[in-house]
């Protein structure tokens, strides 16, 4: 069974990690792996692939940064000749970054059958570009692997088959619990001053809603510095953050990593690998963020997590997990803080299947279809 594995940015990395793993491990399977290059700098790219001990892509093809059309429209024509030169039995695409939908276009308009790894996950907020790319991969995909239960509601009540669902766990949570002795060892702590034992907390923020707009960065940022009077922030900054901030005057701030020891303010650091990050999120007492893949790290490793955003396409992280939405009011996000500082959520169970185990699930699964159907799925 030949198999096309897409990848574009930081969460596909994550997420094809246990997946290229679990294929490796059957000798029927044949996985192809194509980098198309939407995460492209060494920390967002190379460094996770490092990382996660993901072999070298088969086909790197050096998209870049551009708009969402262009992007598209860039892993579509640069894919087609793969495709048409590799004859694959099925395209596999994960989580709902422009490539995901790229590829899954670009398969289904050459009749090959397609797999979407995270399907169903609906924010209902559609000026949101990730939740126009799920609805639509979702809508030509033959394969819909789903995270949590409502993954399966949503993909019903859109009047999806059900045989093509199927509940299978969550394969960021396999990547994470596959590499912890390698993250509990990580060096991160004196490289960036963190003594140990010491109280901080972790920012993200990359969603052009909560950046681009440079009145709306700075709110936020007014109201962070405010918190981080209370307690450090550690904010790895997002290279399309960078250069916003650079913009706004902020170049005095931003440094590289430093053996300087953590004090109260905002730690401006370079972007971290998956190891190093994941190590930071697990000591934090709180974490910040618009990330969607972060809020189910924080689920799994039971650090409170406040969400930038008024939705989340990941309810499930509400409620099994520690994380609660806030929004992106600044006097809010200070209050909320705070709160949560002063009483922070007990740690619940996991959801149901992010055990370690979900590639695996999917990988049988695809197998099953093998054998029943001969080489080409349906």
């Amino acid at each position: 069974m030949r198999i096309v594995n897409i990848v574009g940015a930081r969460p596909n990395f994550v997420k094809i990690a246990p997946l290229i793993r679990a294929m490796a491990r059957r000798p029927a399977f044949v996985p192809t792996l194509v980098h198309t290059g939407q995460h492209y700098d060494q920390a967002m790219s190379e460094q996770f692939f490092q990382d996660l001990e993901i072999r070298p892509a088969d086909f790197n093809l050096d998209v870049g940064s551009g708009s969402h059309a262009v992007q598209t429209a860039q892993v579509m024509q640069r894919l087609d000749p793969i495709l048409e030169a590799a004859r694959p039995d099925l395209v596999l695409v994960v989580g709902d970054v422009n490539s995901t939908l790229a590829a899954a276009i670009t398969a289904v308009k050459r009749g090959i059958p397609v797999a979407h790894v995270e399907a169903g996950l609906r924010s209902f907020d559609r000026a949101m570009p990730e939740e126009i790319n799920r609805i639509l991969t979702d809508a030509v995909a033959d394969f819909l692997f789903v995270t949590e239960e409502s993954g399966r509601v949503n993909l019903l009540k859109e009047g999806v088959d059900p045989t093509k669902i199927h509940f299978v766990g969550n394969v960021m949570i396999d990547a994470l619990e596959s590499s912890r002795s390698r993250w509990e060892n990580s060096s991160i702590f004196p490289t960036l001053g963190v003594e140990p034992g010491s109280a901080y907390a972790v920012l993200t923020l990359h969603r052009p809603s909560n950046v681009d707009d440079p009145g709306t960065l700075s709110n936020f940022l007014e109201a962070l510095e405010t918190l981080a009077r209370h307690i450090p922030i550690v904010f790895p900054v997002h290279p399309r953050v960078k250069q916003q901030l650079l913009r706004q005057g902020y170049g005095s701030v931003l440094r590289s990593d430093s053996p300087e020891p953590l004090r109260k303010g905002i730690a401006y650091v370079d972007p971290l690998g998956y190891l190093d990050f994941v190590a930071l999120v697990s000591r934090a007492r709180l974490v910040l963020t618009d990330s969607g893949g972060i809020q189910e790290e924080a689920t799994v490793l039971g650090v409170p997590c406040l969400t930038l955003r008024d939705t989340t396409e990941r309810p499930v992280t509400v409620t099994h997990g520690t994380n609660r939405l806030i929004g992106n009011t600044p006097g809010r996000i200070l209050d909320e803080a705070l709160r949560t500082l002063a009483q922070p959520p007990q740690r619940r169970v996991a959801p149901p299947l992010w055990d370690g185990h979900a590639a695996e699930r999917i990988v049988e699964i695809l197998d099953r279809h093998r054998n029943a159907k001969g080489r080409t799925p349906a």
